[in-house]
């Protein structure tokens, strides 16, 4: 089975070499696209990474991004595709999970965890930190149009170990069938960051299939390095956006009215 890695960059060359030199010391040789969306700083990488293929595209989104590898993937001939935030490490165990993921589901993703010391509260024990979850599964609350993620900011102590189904997965490790992309297309790129990942799960429920979370396939995620760090205004910026035209394409117009009325009310 053929399997490629999607990531974005975007003015941001030290995560992006931080993800290349994960991804060579945990041995994940598989293919990688590099979307370079940098508008002030081109990534610039070794000339030596095998397999390794970066193209620059005006930043017109992460989406956007994330379309130009899966069309480039699709076009090679490609199985399985898996869209990585560029900000993240790979664990040991990947590429072997990610490939029996593959031979089992048709869309997936993992356990993530925060990064060794970007967690974002700092009252953790030493021995913790890299233990702390980012994301072990998802849900969404469709009364108020939020986007949940499970285990969030916990230590992981095998609560969430099980292999289950999922409402939601996140962008930071989306990975799925060229059965599921025939089918569901490309991402939409009228969302220019974030919830562009709540649209395609639901897009992908939509046609029958299942979203599964599989707690042994595990990256560690820095958390929002392109947008200056979680609760920047950038951020949140960007994550009002998103809601609002989440809002305004899947839920009930009662829903969709309390959306468009907190928005413009600043909320």
């Amino acid at each position: 089975m053929k399997i490629g890695l999607i990531t974005v960059n975007y003015n941001n060359q030290k995560d992006t070499e931080a993800f290349l030199s994960s991804l060579r010391e945990s041995r994940v040789d598989l293919p990688v696209f590099i979307s370079d969306l940098s508008d002030k700083f081109p990534l610039r990488i070794e000339k030596n990474w095998k397999g390794v293929v970066v193209q620059r595209f005006e930043n017109r989104g992460y989406a956007f991004g994330v379309n130009r590898g899966l069309e480039y993937f699709y076009n090679e001939g490609f199985d399985g595709f898996v869209v990585l935030n560029n900000d993240i490490l790979f664990s040991k165990s990947f590429k072997r999970e990610v490939i029996t993921s593959f031979s089992k589901f048709e869309a997936f993703t993992g356990k993530i965890y925060y990064a060794k010391g970007f967690e974002y509260h700092k009252h953790y024990k030493k021995e913790d930190l890299g233990k702390v979850i980012w994301f072990a599964g998802g849900y969404i609350d469709w009364k108020n149009i939020y986007v949940f993620h499970r285990g969030v900011d916990e230590v992981d102590k095998g609560q969430y170990d099980n292999l289950e189904e999922t409402e939601f997965i996140t962008g930071c490790l989306f990975a799925f069938s060229r059965k599921v992309f025939e089918k569901v297309g490309y991402w939409d790129e009228k969302f220019f960051l974030y919830w562009e990942d709540a649209d395609y799960s639901v897009r992908v429920k939509k046609v029958g299939f299942f979203l599964v979370y599989n707690p042994r396939l595990v990256i560690y995620h820095k958390n929002a390095q392109s947008t200056q760090g979680p609760g920047s205004k950038i951020h949140i910026f960007y994550q009002r956006k998103g809601r609002l035209r989440f809002a305004l394409k899947h839920v009930s117009f009662r829903a969709r009215l309390h959306v468009v009325k907190n928005y413009f009310l600043g909320k």
